[in-house]
């Protein structure tokens, strides 16, 4: 099994070579005719003009107002509660009446 490496390994290194003795030198299609610092500094600045373009576009719709909308009405069927929270009378994430503090 060796003997056939050898050989395909043997026939890839004569077809590298010119006449001359000099190794062909390969070329890739996407490193054809471009630097490849031009396009690190032409991504940079896009990618800089990119970050500003959204920071403004952030600014322009966080100083916009936003609608609020009226409270729901208090229908009685609404936050039944037959048990009371471990946390407290209120939801976990919700705070709408002030705790005295007689019940600590």
């Amino acid at each position: 099994m060796a003997a056939p490496m050898a050989r395909f390994l043997a026939a890839g290194k004569a077809t590298a070579t010119r006449s001359t003795g000099s190794v062909l030198r390969r070329r890739f299609a996407s490193s054809a005719g471009h630097d490849d610092a031009q396009e690190a500094v032409k991504w940079e600045r896009i990618t800089y003009a990119g970050i500003g373009v959204c920071a403004v576009l952030a600014m322009y719709n966080l100083s916009k107002g936003h609608q609020h909308f009226p409270d729901p009405p208090p229908y009685p069927y609404l936050r039944i509660r037959n048990k009371e929270f471990p946390w407290g009378p209120d939801g976990l994430f919700e705070r709408k009446k002030k705790h005295s503090d007689d019940h600590h």
